[in-house]
């Protein structure tokens, strides 16, 4: 095994970047989703913490730069379930033709 002593680019420890300024966020119904998505998943035993972090951290610096954090998530969750047989690309892509087909059909969840 190769030893690595560097930093990945999601590692953003120790690199300056000026005071965070907290702020609130309302998240909206498609986040909340994703978020109890991994939750079932992992009850079920399709994935883990680690799993999802294994797949955020191999996107990639321009997925990291230029996605959301929740986009980062189901992108994940779905490389995951994929990954354990729970569902096919074919699938996955059949079903976000037709969601997209729908268009946007709720709001922000409260």
């Amino acid at each position: 095994m190769t030893e690595f002593f560097g930093k990945r680019w999601h590692d953003m420890g120790g690199n300056p970047a000026g005071p965070i300024t907290p702020e609130e966020h309302d998240f909206a119904l498609w986040e909340k989703r994703v978020d109890a998505l991994m939750v079932l998943t992992s009850a079920a035993g399709l994935m883990t913490t680690d799993s999802l972090r294994r797949v955020l951290e191999d996107m990639g610096a321009d997925a990291y730069e230029t996605m959301t954090y929740y986009e980062r998530w189901i992108a994940s969750i779905a490389q995951n379930m994929v990954e354990a047989g729970a569902v096919t690309t074919e699938e996955l892509g059949s079903k976000i033709a037709e969601v997209r087909a729908r268009g946007v059909t709720y709001g922000a969840a409260s």
